[in-house]
């Protein structure tokens, strides 16, 4: 299964009539340009789960930013960083729950 199917058997999981209501995932563009993905990981089996911080910056254009704050899983990159933004977040959400 790809990450991006994965994230939305992940969100679909997480739906259970109240969690969806204030919570979600949201993917869009940064004007430098780039890529956002935040993701609510409040009343999931993520929420007190250890991330370690994540910043490389190969390029101008090739970078990566991941962190947890305010109770979301927080990932920014590159305008060609998206599909590892995805791989980020399914790695540390399967590692943590195993």
């Amino acid at each position: 299964m790809n990450d991006l199917d994965w994230l939305l058997n992940w969100y679909k999981n997480q739906c259970d009539g109240d969690w969806e209501h204030g919570n979600g995932i949201k993917i869009n563009t940064l004007d430098n340009p780039g890529w956002y993905l935040w993701v609510s990981i409040n009343e999931t089996t993520l929420q007190n789960m250890p991330f370690k911080k994540i910043k490389i910056k190969r390029s101008e254009e090739d970078w990566i930013f991941c962190n947890i704050e305010e109770g979301m899983f927080k990932g920014y990159g590159g305008i060609f960083n998206l599909p590892e933004l995805l791989s980020i977040f399914r790695k540390w959400a399967e590692d943590s729950c195993a």
